[in-house]
């Protein structure tokens, strides 16, 4: 069929869905929901057999939905309603939450169902509550895509009619609830450290709780259980690599990252955003963003930072755990992200440096240490667990392995273009080394995702793993103990070196790095390719104008002509 995609911006579950419908064999266009004009006029052009709206924050125009079947993907169980579904599933700490298919109709949220999923709500690790951004895209996302699937199949089916909603029906378990006001997401720290918690939890990544912290308003994001200390509520007690750890009424709770209620203020790591109000806070230890544990034959580097986004300073610190494990007498290393495996620089802290051009320089020459270490290990075999999405650099980081292991919910992103950066991380050498120059070219300059299976196809990842995040890291880990006591390792580790020494005498990474840093340099500092304004424009969250030309190509691929007015956006 040819299905058009009709979306707020193109995320990473829309590109799930663009993946799952494409290798279902439909045609499939993406439309960003810029106005009303432009979701109707794309509709015309493209005379889609249907449209779906994986991630719609907007209404659908009348004109639209009346002429085409249109289905909106609602995250939450069947009669839910309203545009705060999962703030409310997780402040209520609901058991059990789902995903609604259901067609676009006058009222929002309230047309015939196509079909639903449900699933048990996650219990967020050792804080025991579920992050609104991890529980969209674990559980909401993975239900998202099957009912995107089923719905294709339903609308090719002539014989199917949607369910009108029934709340007397036993499976309409949802009601109506109200938008979250700013009064829903305040928070004192003189409340227990559950309560902040849920609350923050609730609305992260966006738009965070709201407080007061070392007396200046704030918005609160990626917090964690802390100790119990006993000090007065609201005090800073200590900081660690970039989180601070504040006393509550019971307790206390390490903030991770925090933005202050200012203008063109950003989110950025607690320390950083709060400088010198939290300068004299003692050193202590708790929270770690970086690990290292091993076994007889195994070490594993874990690491796990918020949105993916890797700093200077975390990447100093991940080139140094890199450097101990590699020092080790352990036959192979895994490198293991985290929710997001890496997404490389840290836009954020770049747009709010005071010289950013300087900062992004830092930053990618970092970066470029961790690469590094990882391509430069000749004394063990390298695995990269990437049981999260990965981006720009942080895919190129994984790709620097001897064994790259995908999860089969994974997004790759392998490419620079709609940031404005030509890229660095040695991309010029891992991608081609293993999908070839020719496609190494396709990915880079056709700017779209690649999912997990075609990440294998391709020759991006060497295995598929499914299940739970923790399910495929055991699974990973199980891989590499075997790896570990392959009775032929010692010829694998001798043909890992001799790959290096060739390919070194070809061409010295050193090499690689330069041409790529001389290209950056132009980027980063000549702005040749406006990578100031698309990062402005992510960072502040800039919408968009126009569907951005590498999105309108998608249209061009399915056969589909691009609507009047598209192209290049601030991407």
């Amino acid at each position: 069929m040819r299905i058009l995609l009709l979306c707020s911006s193109f995320n990473g579950l829309t590109q799930r869905c663009w993946l799952e419908l494409r290798r279902a064999g439909h045609d499939v266009a993406v439309e960003l929901a810029v106005s009303e004009r432009a979701m109707v006029e794309a509709a015309e052009l493209a005379k889609p057999d249907l449209v779906i709206c994986p991630f719609l924050k907007e209404r659908v125009p009348e004109q639209l939905w009346r002429t085409h079947r249109t289905v909106i993907i609602h995250p939450g169980p069947p009669g839910d309603r309203g545009p705060s579904s999962l703030d409310w599933a997780i402040l209520e700490a609901v058991p059990e939450w789902g995903v609604t298919a259901l067609q676009a109709v006058e009222e929002m949220d309230a047309g015939p169902i196509w079909g639903y999923r449900t699933f048990a709500m996650p219990s967020g690790g050792s804080s025991g509550v579920p992050r609104k951004s991890a529980l969209y895209n674990g559980p909401v996302a993975d239900a998202a895509v099957e009912l995107v699937a089923e719905v294709a199949v339903k609308a090719a089916d002539a014989s199917f009619s949607p369910e009108p909603l029934d709340y007397r029906s036993p499976e309409v378990r949802g009601r109506l609830r109200r938008a979250m006001r700013h009064g829903d997401r305040e928070f004192s720290w003189e409340e227990s450290t559950e309560e902040i918690v849920r609350r923050v939890r609730a609305a992260d990544g966006a738009p965070g709780g709201r407080s007061q912290l070392c007396e200046v308003a704030v918005r609160v994001f990626d917090v964690y259980r802390g100790p119990e200390l006993g000090g007065r509520p609201g005090e800073v007690a200590a900081r660690r690599e970039g989180a601070v750890l504040v006393n509550t009424g019971d307790g206390s709770v390490w903030v991770g990252h925090v933005r202050l209620e200012q203008e063109g203020a950003v989110k950025l790591p607690a320390t950083l955003a709060l400088g010198d109000r939290v300068a004299s806070a003692p050193e202590r230890p708790g929270y770690s963003e970086i690990t290292y544990d091993r076994s007889d034959g195994v070490g594993v580097v874990s690491f796990d930072f918020y949105n993916g986004a890797m700093s200077t300073d975390q990447c100093r610190r991940l080139s140094s755990a890199l450097r101990y494990a590699v020092a080790q007498d352990t036959k192979v290393l895994v490198v293991r992200g985290g929710e997001a495996f890496s997404n490389g620089i840290h836009l954020n802290v770049i747009e709010a440096s005071r010289h950013p051009e300087l900062e992004a320089w830092a930053n990618i020459n970092a970066i470029n240490a961790v690469c590094r270490e990882i391509v430069g290990c000749t004394g063990q075999l390298v695995v990269t667990s990437i049981g999260g999405n990965a981006g720009a650099g942080g895919v190129m980081m994984g790709l620097g392995a001897d064994r790259v292991i995908i999860r089969d919910s994974v997004v790759l992103n392998p490419h620079y273009r709609t940031m404005g950066l030509f890229g660095s991380e040695y991309w010029t050498y891992v991608l081609p080394r293993r999908v070839g120059a020719e496609a190494a070219r396709r990915l880079t300059r056709q700017a779209l995702p690649v999912g997990a299976v075609e990440a294998v196809e391709l020759g991006l990842a060497d295995r598929m793993l499914g299940g739970s995040r923790l399910d495929f890291e055991r699974r990973v880990l199980e891989y590499a103990e075997r790896l570990a006591v392959d009775p032929g390792y010692d010829r694998l580790l001798a043909g890992r070196r001799q790959v290096r020494e060739v390919d070194e005498r070809r061409k010295p990474l050193d090499a690689f790095r330069a041409e790529e840093l001389a290209e950056m340099s132009r980027d980063m500092f000549e702005d040749r390719r406006e990578f100031r304004a698309a990062r402005r424009a992510f960072v502040h969250k800039v919408r968009a104008e126009a569907t951005p030309e590498h999105l309108v190509r998608l249209g061009e691929l399915s056969g589909v002509s691009a609507p009047a007015g598209a192209g290049a956006s601030h991407m």
